[in-house]
């Protein structure tokens, strides 16, 4: 052995050991195949309630606040779409309540059965405004409109609410006349605001029309227009308001321009001009019998178609 070669320098064995278990490099592959899932093995979450993970919400261990917190979410949702479903429930039940699919039509002043035409008119009605058959849509006036075209007889119908499980109540008051006028088997009648109608749900007039005019009426020809039986109405309602009650109304002959008047208790006629608004002239009448009454004057009859003035004889 050569005196002088190199010794190997003593290592202490503390540090020898550190050396040898110094691990190598890891690999990639070493790395997979350490860290790989396997089954049965890999439990991902904590039991403790003091222990988070990463993952915490998605794991197969959940802690008692994440159960909570999944529940209390369960249940927002559950009860969002019960609220959902009975509120569509809620929905459908009133608009099934409002709809007409069926018309019940009734009078509250009339004692004998109503024609079924007043039926079919409203019916008819929403068959052309079928949107109009739930309740809270239907426009009244158009419907009053409607039905009074096919029947003039009828002053207004309105809706009166539920009347079963598709069914819809409609009220209809008829118009009450205070004139009526017969003439070769056609009666026609007229009410206080002046509308005419052939078809009378009430007691017949007292007043009745007498036709003297002469005149011949035609088949298909009306025998008197809306503006003369409106006037009509208009004078016997007025005079009845100024205590003076018109027993007949007569048509002179040759003219369906002016009428006569027959008053009760007063044995004269007073005359009248179509063509003069019905307010002014029954004012004139009312002061003229007055002055008349006053001073013992009977005439033969009393004239108060022009504006202002009173003729007698």
């Amino acid at each position: 052995m050569s005196l002088f070669s190199k010794k190997k320098p003593d290592i202490p064995r503390r540090r020898q050991s550190g050396i040898a278990n110094v691990p190598e490099r890891a690999t990639e592959s070493s790395l997979d195949e350490r860290y790989a899932f396997r089954r049965n093995r890999t439990i991902t979450g904590s039991a403790s309630s003091q222990v988070a993970t990463t993952n915490e919400s998605s794991a197969q261990l959940k802690s008692s606040r994440v159960q909570v917190h999944e529940l209390a979410q369960q249940r927002r949702r559950i009860g969002g779409m019960l609220a959902f479903v009975v509120g569509g429930i809620i929905v459908l039940a009133s608009l099934v309540t409002q709809f007409t699919a069926e018309e019940i039509v009734r009078t509250s002043d009339v004692t004998q059965k109503l024609d079924p035409i007043y039926a079919q008119a409203v019916d008819s009605y929403l068959a052309r405004q079928p949107i109009e058959r739930l309740r809270f849509l239907l426009r009244e006036d158009a419907l009053n409109e409607y039905v009074q075209s096919i029947a003039p007889e009828v002053a207004t119908i309105h809706i009166d609410g539920f009347a079963g499980l598709g069914k819809s109540l409609f009220i209809v008051e008829m118009r009450r006349p205070i004139a009526g006028w017969s003439i070769r088997g056609t009666q026609q009648y007229v009410d206080i605001s002046g509308v005419s109608f052939a078809k009378n749900h009430h007691t017949r007039p007292l007043v009745q029309i007498i036709d003297n005019s002469g005149i011949q009426v035609e088949v298909g020809q009306a025998v008197a227009s809306n503006q003369f039986l409106g006037f009509v109405g208009r004078v016997v309602g007025l005079s009845n308001a100024q205590q003076h009650t018109v027993t007949q109304v007569v048509i002179p002959q040759d003219t369906t321009r002016q009428v006569e008047l027959r008053i009760k208790d007063v044995s004269y006629p007073v005359k009248l001009s179509v063509d003069r608004p019905a307010g002014e002239q029954i004012e004139d009448m009312t002061k003229s019998i007055a002055w008349l009454n006053s001073r013992g004057v009977v005439p033969q009859y009393l004239d108060v178609r022009v504006s202002g003035r009173a003729y007698y004889r």
